[in-house]
């Protein structure tokens, strides 16, 4: 082991990166929770997804524009430089908590989803033995961590554009298959594309939200990227588009294979959906698939968590020994904190069952807005300073960020107010208010310096 706190390999690809943010956006969100978003406003989801999408593009947008001026700096730091070491501290570590709890619900999806095969297996012990695969895999090199990621996203990858083109297929009438529904008949028939009304697509956004977490991570490889103030706005650019079709083109495909009030929300609907054509054989291979998926969203998980951790400990916002890197240039002293939440995890998943699954949903779809709303605002700030040039600029500054803003924080608002959510927000909340008034005593007597 090495005691070194800057012990961080530059090692990661373009297409790491690329692939890196599409497995944190793509898996229990879509594999999932797409159950559910259709559950609340029905083929309309579609236009949540949309919405959504546009948000993140200015976030991504922001996190481009700085990279492309701060070089060597990651998300963090340019909130550090924008508004001091206590909302950074803030931000830090609400982070953490945040991608902590992704990891515990993906690796729930994994226990949940290994019980088709293996029913009479209980949750917690398959959720264990999942979250162990991915703490295996976060103590290789970045490099080699970087290329597992690449294949395991590419494999789910893959597998949307598999499901688009077969769906497409069916509904189209090229692939025949017994009892097919017509190309419009459950779009149509239903109570019609938004049979929960037009404002449920507004509803739908608190659990989208939870989806499109994660695409901020390209903010965190800033440190460990080869090149990436260069990079990351080619990287943007194609990323946006991509997350966005891979979100609303299977949501079209299973609401037009099957009704959407008939989605299981206990069973993905992808499995929901090949089973129901009869293609028995092709869920089982969807059911694979599908674990890759969530556990390659995990592992991407573990990856923040462990890179804010460290670079928390580097700037003296969380405990030295958390900088404390093995000769691979991992942080391992954070992987073992990462450990342990996830053992956390698998021992509430003895206690709850599925219902810890729908509790966890909406505390990542939170924080991540006060996220982003942080990126937004640093990015706001900081414009006016920046030392040089950027070499990507976000589009209609400053009026599309501060809309974006306004629309995040009517979005997290909408969150507060949900009775359905008032367990995961409140306990939000708390940690919100538990790292402010530790913020304050850390930082007492010091004014709160900003780069």
């Amino acid at each position: 082991m090495s005691g070194n706190d800057a012990a961080l390999q530059k090692k990661l690809r373009p297409r790491h990166i690329s692939f890196m943010a599409m497995g944190g956006v793509i898996g229990t969100g879509i594999f999932k929770g797409s159950a559910e978003t259709i559950g609340i406003a029905g083929p309309g989801i579609v236009l949540s997804y949309v919405f959504a999408g546009l948000l993140l593009l200015v976030v991504m947008g922001a996190i481009a524009e700085m990279a492309t001026v701060y070089a060597n700096k990651n998300m963090k730091d340019f909130i550090r430089d924008a508004f001091g070491e206590r909302l950074s501290f803030i931000v830090g570590w609400l982070y953490c908590f945040m991608w902590l709890t992704v990891c515990v619900i993906e690796v729930l999806a994994a226990g949940s989803f290994l019980q088709y095969w293996l029913p009479d297996m209980p949750l917690w012990l398959l959720t264990l033995a999942s979250a162990a695969l991915i703490l295996i895999i976060n103590m290789m090199s970045v490099g080699g961590f970087g290329e597992t990621e690449f294949w395991l996203a590419g494999i789910k990858i893959g597998m949307i554009i598999l499901f688009i083109v077969l769906g497409a297929g069916i509904l189209f009438g090229i692939i025949p298959v017994a009892d097919a529904p017509s190309l419009t008949r459950n779009f149509t028939e239903y109570g019609g594309f938004f049979p929960q009304g037009f404002t449920a697509i507004f509803s739908g956004l608190l659990v989208v939200m939870f989806s499109y977490g994660g695409s901020e991570l390209i903010g965190l490889t800033l440190t460990e990227a080869q090149d990436a103030e260069k990079v990351l706005p080619r990287v943007v650019k194609n990323f946006i588009l991509r997350v966005i079709l891979f979100y609303t083109l299977p949501i079209l495909i299973i609401c037009g294979l099957i009704p959407w009030n008939q989605l299981d929300g206990h069973t993905s609907p992808f499995v929901q959906v090949l089973a129901s054509i009869g293609l028995q054989g092709s869920a089982h291979l969807m059911n694979f698939i599908l674990i890759t998926a969530v556990l390659s969203a995990a592992n991407s998980g573990i990856y923040g968590a462990t890179r804010m951790l460290h670079s928390m400990a580097a700037q003296g916002e969380a405990p030295t020994a958390l900088a404390r890197t093995s000769r691979k240039g991992v942080p391992v002293n954070s992987l073992k904190l990462c450990a342990a939440i996830l053992g956390v995890g698998a021992m509430l998943a003895y206690f709850f069952q599925d219902s810890l699954f729908r509790i966890l949903m909406a505390v990542p779809g939170f924080v991540v807005l006060l996220v982003w709303i942080s990126i937004c605002l640093s990015q706001l700030k900081l414009r006016k300073s920046y030392p040089k040039e950027p070499g990507f600029k976000v589009w209609g500054y400053p009026y599309i960020t501060m809309l974006t803003i306004g629309c995040l924080a009517v979005i997290a608002s909408l969150f507060l107010v949900d009775a359905q959510n008032r367990v995961s927000i409140g306990a939000c909340l708390a940690v919100v208010a538990l790292l402010t008034v530790w913020s304050f005593v850390k930082f007492k007597g010091k004014p709160s310096k900003s780069n």
